[in-house]
């Protein structure tokens, strides 16, 4: 039957040792034919780095904005402890304890090391310390995937698994190669159908994951893995159930697991931020003929989502979703038969990094709905302003609910849409329907977002087709 590659997220790997004898050995009588991709322990990137969420600095924003002084070390001994507290909550052996303690301080000082003698390059005006940061973020993030992957390692051998470290991170590796022989290199000599490979979220290559992927580079290792050794099936386990909804909007007795969908689905889900897989992974799976599944990692004997390249039987609604944008709209009364409107607002998007989740147009207005901070989006307004100076360039805050599936055809899913939400009270500021049926997007005010996603859930999926499941 081939072998698995799976894939553990940060929030369950700080519960791993819960997941020892459910999801790493789900047959203990024939336990090998997987190998398993980690993710650093929950918290321990947003130290390393900066926190995800509300920006807080790590050891690399503390070292990026140091300005030659050594005050991220403070921040770096937080990581350190963090580490640490980590894998007491996982192991319980003397010697594994003592084992991962050095493995921590290695790796640490190592990188305290690096860091100082980088600092002490850069004060020469020849060498230039931005120069090395995306060097230096992805040495930071690659301690913490390098760390949960040996701690689980040893979990594992503990109780008589023939676990192995594979280290993808490039520690105190000279070589220059690429991901493919990253992950080639690493994996030579490596039988999954004896042993269980146990390999980090990180991989350290010439491409530089951070550069595109950021903090989704892990996705991206885990789908090259499964594509390069021909997994007959790649396995995210996440905390919950891909469901038609989310259930603290809708009501857990509403919503309902996927089961099935296909890629098209997860790319309009990755768009609306969403991820079921980063849509740069998803392409490596299908482009490989790998199917992915998605479980829940506390629900071990629920097969979760299938998710591969097949149509869907029958047309349905699969879930609905949504997230706040921005609407910004430039209007332009001579816009009527000239070119190179779009264009330019494309260029100043791209290079403000802006992201596009959707956008409309019609004689004399282009208007994009984008993913944004405020802040990003003013500097945006004052170049398109100075570019067409007799413009109208104006944004706003909005929402954008959106009714997904495989299959949309004959379902008047806009019309009804239309009609739930007015059913709910709200109004639609927008909305968007195209020639391809496996979205529909509906613009509201921010505040509608909510309710408005629980109308037309009640509207498009609890009254009409039969549950595939409930979600516990």
């Amino acid at each position: 039957m081939g072998h698995t590659v799976e894939k553990i997220g940060g929030t369950s790997m700080s519960r791993v040792h819960e997941l020892r004898d459910t999801v790493l050995i789900a047959d203990r009588d024939a336990p090998y034919g997987r190998i398993f991709v980690v993710s650093a322990f929950g918290g321990i990137t947003n130290l390393l780095l900066e926190h995800k969420k509300s920006g807080e600095p790590g050891v690399y924003a503390a070292f990026a904005s140091g300005d030659g002084d050594h005050g991220w070390l403070a921040a770096l001994d937080r990581a350190s402890d963090a580490m640490i507290e980590a894998h007491r909550v996982v192991l319980d052996h003397p010697g594994d304890l003592e084992r991962a303690d050095a493995f921590v301080r290695d790796r640490l000082v190592g990188a305290r090391n690096c860091l100082i003698d980088l600092q002490r390059l850069c004060s020469y005006g020849h060498f230039r310390l931005e120069e090395h940061m995306l060097h230096t973020r992805e040495l930071l993030s690659g301690l913490g995937e390098a760390h949960s992957a040996f701690v689980t390692t040893l979990m594992l051998q503990r109780v008589g698994i023939q676990a192995r470290f594979v280290d993808l991170s490039g520690w105190r590796d000279t070589e220059q190669v690429t991901l493919e022989e990253r992950i080639t290199g690493a994996m030579a000599g490596v039988d999954p159908a004896t042993e269980m490979p146990i390999v980090t979220g990180y991989a350290q290559c010439t491409e530089g994951l951070m550069r595109e992927f950021d903090r989704g580079y892990s996705e991206v290792t885990f789908s090259r893995l499964a594509a390069l050794t021909g997994a007959r099936e790649a396995i995210i386990h996440k905390e919950f159930h891909l469901s038609s909804a989310d259930p603290n909007l809708v009501g857990a007795d509403a919503v309902r697991k996927l089961g099935r969908t296909n890629y098209d689905v997860a790319d309009q889900l990755s768009n609306l931020g969403m991820e079921a897989i980063h849509p740069k992974a998803a392409k490596t799976l299908r482009q490989s003929g790998v199917p992915l599944r998605v479980t829940n990692a506390f629900e071990p004997h629920d097969p979760g989502t299938l998710i591969d390249d097949q149509p869907a039987p029958t047309p349905a609604v699969e879930i609905v979703t949504g997230l706040n944008v921005f609407a910004l709209e430039l209007f332009e009364q001579d816009m009527v038969g000239a070119k190179g409107y779009d264009a330019f607002i494309l260029e100043v998007l791209t290079r403000h990094r802006v992201r596009i989740v959707s956008k409309v147009s019609n004689a004399n207005t282009i208007t994009h709905y984008v993913d944004s901070s405020l802040k990003v989006l003013r500097r945006v307004e004052k170049d398109l302003a100075e570019r067409y100076p007799s413009a109208q360039v104006s944004s706003r805050a909005a929402a954008m609910a959106s009714a997904v599936g495989r299959d949309l055809e004959g379902l008047a899913v806009l019309s009804r849409g239309l009609n739930a939400l007015a059913a709910a009270g709200l109004e639609a500021i927008g909305a968007t329907q195209g020639p391809r049926p496996v979205d529909v997007q509906f613009i509201l005010e921010r505040t509608a977002l909510a309710p408005g996603i629980k109308a037309l859930h009640g509207a498009l999926i609890e009254q009409t087709a039969q549950p595939l499941a409930k979600v516990a």
